[in-house]
C-alpha cells in the first residue's frame, strides 16, 4: 500500500471512529490535533470525562491485534498530556482509549488504556 494510500484509509478510519463516538453519547471537540512530536486522532467529551483517542485501521481484523503498542501509546499520551489545559476543565476525568477498525467488523472501542 502506498503512503497516500495509507493516509486516505488511515482518514477513513478515523471518520468512522468518529461517527461512532458521536453514536455512543459522545460529542467530538477536536480531530488531527497535533502538538510537539505526538498526535492525537479525536478529542471527545461524554459528560464530565474527556478522551484523547488513537485511531487504528487495518485491513484484517487479526491485524488489529498487533496495531498498538506501549510505544505509540505513550507517544498519544504526552501529546494529550500538552492538550488537556485547552479541552478539560476543573474536575474533569482524562483517559486514553484507542478504536480498532477493520473492514466488516465493528469497532473496538478500549477506554482508559494508558496509565501512567
Amino acid at each position: 500500500m502506498s503512503r497516500a494510500e495509507a493516509e486516505r484509509q488511515g482518514r477513513r478510519g478515523e471518520s468512522l471512529a468518529a461517527w461512532y463516538l458521536w453514536l455512543t453519547g459522545w460529542r467530538i471537540l477536536a480531530r488531527r490535533q497535533r502538538i510537539g512530536a505526538g498526535e492525537v486522532d479525536i478529542v471527545a467529551r461524554k459528560g464530565r470525562t474527556v478522551a484523547f483517542v488513537e485511531v487504528k485501521w487495518r485491513a484484517t481484523a487479526r491485524a488489529l491485534d498487533e496495531a498498538i503498542d506501549a510505544r505509540r501509546l505513550r507517544r498519544v499520551a504526552r501529546a494529550a498530556e500538552a492538550l488537556v489545559p485547552r479541552f478539560a476543565k476543573p474536575g474533569d476525568d482524562v483517559q486514553i482509549d484507542v478504536i480498532l477498525l477493520a473492514p466488516g467488523h465493528w469497532p473496538r472501542h478500549m477506554a482508559n488504556v494508558w496509565q501512567p
